[in-house]
């Protein structure tokens, strides 16, 4: 085979390797699934079991592209504990919790969720995606929003861990 390949229209095109994602990438699509998945169940209550059936079997949701895995437990953890996620970042925010953006919210419940419950994923890489998740689907500013508090959060939650990444740094 050419190491070019040619369209309907007859357009030469590089031939692509078919290239594996990282596991960055593969974390990445699960958390932008997730906050898909958070927000339908924030906005209509259906059960977490239903949703997850609906990403999965659902054609038009990527889930190959993603680590499935790691999507069923933000799913799973932070619609269990979203109160509890609530609270610790509640008193950070500048108005009710009422009035945040459903968007907002979902990706502040995630990335909570993350800084709280998975110590294995650093800091500064919860606090990133979820400033990614609220640019690609939250309001024009909400990004900085979540990049403020979520930032607060982990000051709170990952005390030891910035303070080793300062002192690494010195």
């Amino acid at each position: 085979m050419s190491e070019v390949e040619t369209t309907n229209d007859q357009t030469p095109t590089p031939k692509r390797k078919d290239k594996k994602p990282s596991r960055s990438q593969l974390r990445s699509a699960s958390r932008r699934l997730a906050l898909q998945a958070v927000y339908q169940w924030q906005m209509n209550k259906t059960a977490v079991s239903e949703i997850e059936t609906q990403f999965v079997m659902n054609q038009d949701q990527d889930m190959d592209s993603c680590d499935k895995v790691y999507f069923r437990e933000l799913l799973q953890g932070v619609t269990a504990s979203a109160k509890k996620l609530d609270a610790l970042f509640e008193e950070l925010l500048d108005r009710p919790l009422s009035e945040l953006d459903p968007i907002e919210l979902a990706v502040m419940r995630i990335g909570s969720y993350e800084l709280s419950q998975r110590l294995d994923v650093p800091y500064r890489v919860a606090i990133n995606e979820s400033v990614e998740l609220a640019k690609a689907f939250g309001a024009t500013e909400s990004h900085k929003y979540v990049n403020g508090i979520l930032d607060k959060l982990a000051q709170r939650v990952r005390r030891e861990e910035i303070a080793a990444r300062r002192e690494a740094n010195k």
